[in-house]
């Protein structure tokens, strides 16, 4: 599956526009890490379990997006965003969205 951040394939075509795409993942850390995390920042530096974390969620967002896509019969996702939110402490909500289009072969 490609997938581009901007609107076209370079040295593709786009055939067909199948539509609108899309993946999320809510994810969240246990109590015992958002404490690590807590003195973490008073600190200063990398809260590894959270970035760990989001970088989980990414992965897991972008794959239920190309999952969309191939399902929808597409082989190229272009205009591809993430987004995040915080939907209560100590969770995010990671959205992967795009255009799925058929791309010549």
């Amino acid at each position: 599956m490609i997938i581009s951040t901007t609107h076209k394939v370079v040295g593709k075509e786009i055939v067909k526009h199948v539509g609108y795409v899309k993946g999320s993942t809510v994810r969240a850390k246990h109590v015992g890490k958002d404490i690590a995390a807590g003195f973490k920042t008073l600190f200063g530096g990398e809260i590894k379990g959270y970035a760990d974390m989001m970088n989980e969620a990414r992965q897991i967002a972008v794959g239920r997006m190309v999952e969309d896509a191939k399902a929808q019969g597409a082989n190229a996702i272009v205009g591809f965003r993430l987004q995040t939110s915080s939907v209560m402490t100590g969770a995010s909500e990671i959205i992967a969205y795009g255009t799925a289009v058929i791309v010549e072969e």
